[in-house]
């Protein structure tokens, strides 16, 4: 089962996507598919198969970017949340090896773009809910069991 909740940030990137698809990109490859149609035989057409494939594509993600954007639940950082780790927390992690890990935990529709970013389903972030600073968090992998030490939270827009 898919998470259905986002960051304010993530929220504002989809919806940005979206119109930049729907207002920006369909039109311009619509224009082509017609330039390309009007030069006569389709059949070998490279620009027009090129195009119609590509706007099929641009179809595709926008039917699936406004079916979700209706679905999902945008979740804003709240004072309460401050020292524990919840959604949308940004969360550094130390080991006994003295390896570090920073990151934010977010929901599932906006871990593609960011390397630092991971999901709210993966094994690590449910390790770590509710957490606080300098807890011991053990994470479930399939190289084992390994122990985690939180050594800060902190949230965009919280007051330090």
């Amino acid at each position: 089962m898919k998470t259905n909740l986002i960051t304010r940030e993530g929220f504002n990137q989809l919806r940005q996507e979206l119109d930049h698809l729907w207002r920006e990109k369909r039109p311009e490859v619509t224009r082509k598919v017609s330039w390309a149609a009007s030069l006569g035989d389709r059949s070998e057409n490279a620009d027009y198969q090129y195009n119609k494939k590509l706007l099929r594509e641009i179809d595709r993600r926008v039917r699936y970017l406004r079916k979700r954007l209706e679905e999902i639940k945008v979740v804003d950082y709240a004072p309460e949340q401050k020292g524990r780790v919840f959604f949308g927390a940004w969360v550094d992690i130390e080991n006994e090896q003295e390896e570090t890990l920073s990151f934010r935990i977010v929901g599932p529709d906006e871990i593609y773009a960011r390397k630092d970013y991971i999901s709210i389903d993966s094994p690590m972030a449910r390790a770590l809910l509710k957490k606080a600073e300098d807890d011991e968090v053990w994470v479930n992998t399939p190289s084992g069991r390994k122990l985690w030490y939180v050594t800060r939270i902190h949230y965009p827009g919280e007051q330090e």
